[in-house]
């Protein structure tokens, strides 16, 4: 299984990740990256006057492996 996970740095430069839902697992740069700058450009994201989203860092897809042992 694989998830998206988008990184961007809050305006203290703390990092803050954003793992969507649903994505599909073949976006190419491009797409994330214009997804990303948008979401950063909406200034919607605030915690205790942090603004959450503010500089895009990275994109990359995290891939889990499951070993099924049994199932009944």
């Amino acid at each position: 299984m694989k998830k998206l996970r988008m990184t961007f740095l809050d305006s203290e430069g703390k990092r803050r990740n954003l793992d969507p839902r649903l994505a599909a697992d073949n976006l190419p740069e491009l797409t994330v990256r214009d997804c990303m700058n948008v979401l950063r450009d909406l200034n919607l994201f605030e915690k205790d006057d942090v603004k959450l989203y503010e500089q895009v860092k990275e994109a990359k897809y995290i891939e889990t492996i499951e070993t099924p042992i049994f199932e009944d």
